[in-house]
């Protein structure tokens, strides 16, 4: 079960996101999608890609394959060595890492002559970002433009996030 919640760090919370954070909120984890999206595949690959400790590569890689966002195959048999490749769960984080890649450009490279990496699209070069997108009229939105509102099961103000209230809109 992709987000069944580790009873761990965010018991009690209704929140997706802090269900999604108990998979892929340790730093190690979402640099090993980071790899992945970028065509690595082998435990070795990850391990010099990453400068990552092997015991705590292997518990990442094995937290990646139990919640279904990494696929363990088989690429030897003697001695038995896997690949690690991305299944649909995991390649749909690429939006996220997108999303954390450009915050980062824009707000963490001062140090650096400019931001390390890009991310292009195949078909005609033109740099792709993550955006906010309203299903229904397809405009882009900004964050001031969203309301978090209950699901309708939620009405009860039953959890600390969002904050019950009139309407029980968040803006």
């Amino acid at each position: 079960m992709l987000c069944q919640m580790m009873t761990r760090t965010y018991a009690g919370q209704l929140c997706a996101v802090a269900r999604a954070l108990e998979v892929v909120g340790e730093r190690w984890t979402l640099l090993i999608i980071r790899s992945a999206l970028l065509g690595v595949t082998r435990f070795e690959g990850f391990r010099q890609s990453l400068g990552i400790p092997r015991n705590v590569l292997a518990s990442r890689l094995n937290l990646l394959v139990d919640h279904g966002l990494l696929e363990r195959v088989a690429y030897q048999q003697r001695p038995v060595r896997y690949e690690y490749l991305l299944i649909e769960q995991g390649r749909e984080l690429a939006t996220v890492i997108v999303a954390l890649l450009d915050w980062g450009n824009k707000y963490c490279v001062d140090d650096l002559p400019g931001p390390p990496l890009h991310v292009l699209h195949d078909g005609c070069d033109g740099h792709v970002r993550a955006e906010l997108v309203c299903e229904h009229c397809g405009q882009a939105v900004g964050p001031g433009e969203t309301a978090a509102v209950r699901a309708p099961w939620r009405q009860g103000g039953d959890g600390p996030w969002p904050p019950a209230g009139p309407s029980d809109r968040v803006p």
